[in-house]
């Protein structure tokens, strides 16, 4: 028997005609984004697998209707958003793991290099017609050591671009192991250790249970005075009054910050408790670091291999632990 693939997000052309040259040959397609109520609950009510990008606002309060499908497939990287409670427990759920993690390692790189060479201070002192070529000096990366905290696609994409500038890498993952070439990896009961050996500590883990919150006034504190905290994950991650207390106290200590507490896409506005936008030493973004072109369509090209790969028995990548959300 054929299966039902219902895709419940928006999706344009190409998109489209990534999905259904990936996936005619497995199964009958439906794409019900712009259908009416009824539609959408008749096919809801069939799906065997479904695409998704924001479950929640997909589904409304339709949840219940999902008793055949088995597997879904999620279009973002991150999951934090995925409301795991009201999803029926025999689903498999993926994320789209990995899948911006090129142009997101860019972006690192960038806040880094951009913090490290006091980019920002400089133009404005020669804004203000200060030319302090013999200044203060400027963070050398070479033989820096980089803490990346969550070594999945962004954190490997990230090691490897470090790694062209001779930098050590010192990372953890839920395993302590990894095929990546490292200087050192751990879990999270080596924390303290790669925080305080990090010159640069990159945040590009998953916001789950373990790690909400997981950023706080001690941990900082175990960091290097002058320490680089970058982060492209979630801001939740991070405490932010504490954050804001270190960088306000420390001004040799900075913080690129290009993911939010709360965000328009997430929360319907972006709001800080705090004003760090505002202090000289935070180099902000408005999490736009996946945003180049034709990452969308390639992104899309990595769910429709998920999913044939669920179809015919193959390993998928990005499985999620409910256990770890709820």
């Amino acid at each position: 028997m054929a299966e039902h693939i219902v895709v419940t997000c928006k999706v344009d052309k190409k998109k489209r005609e990534i999905i259904e040259e990936g996936l005619k040959e497995h199964g009958e397609l439906e794409f019900i984004y712009d259908k009416n109520s009824e539609e959408r609950q008749r096919a809801l009510k069939s799906a065997g697998i479904i695409l998704a990008w924001h479950p929640a606002k997909e589904f409304g309060n339709d949840f219940d209707l999902v008793k055949k499908a088995r597997f879904m497939q999620l279009l973002s990287a991150g999951a934090d958003h995925v409301p795991f409670e009201k999803i029926p427990k025999n689903i498999t759920i993926a994320s789209n793991a990995g899948a911006y993690g090129e142009p997101m390692a860019e972006h690192v790189v960038a806040m880094a290099l951009a913090l490290s060479k006091r980019l920002m201070e400089e133009h404005e002192n020669m804004k203000r017609g200060e030319f302090n070529m013999f200044g203060k000096p400027n963070k050398y990366i070479k033989d820096s050591t980089i803490g990346i905290l969550g070594f999945g696609g962004i954190g490997k994409h990230t090691a490897h671009l470090f790694r062209s500038f001779g930098s050590r890498i010192f990372a953890m993952n839920t395993s302590g192991k990894s095929e990546e070439a490292t200087d050192f990896i751990g879990t999270l009961k080596d924390l303290k250790y790669i925080l305080e050996s990090s010159d640069i500590v990159v945040l590009s883990m998953p916001l789950n249970n373990d790690t909400r919150g997981l950023i706080g006034k001690e941990q900082l504190e175990w960091m290097k005075p002058d320490a680089i905290l970058v982060n492209v994950a979630r801001g939740e991650i991070i405490r932010q009054k504490d954050l804001y207390e270190h960088l306000r106290d420390n001004p040799d200590f900075k913080a690129g910050l290009e993911s939010w507490w709360v965000e328009p896409l997430r929360h319907g506005s972006f709001k800080l408790e705090y004003p760090l936008t505002q202090l000289p030493n935070v180099l902000a973004s408005p999490h736009n670091s996946s945003i180049v072109p034709g990452v969308m369509d390639q992104a899309m090209e990595k769910v429709v291999t998920n999913v044939q790969h669920y179809i015919t028995g193959k390993p998928i990548k990005g499985l999620l632990k409910r256990e770890d959300y709820i």
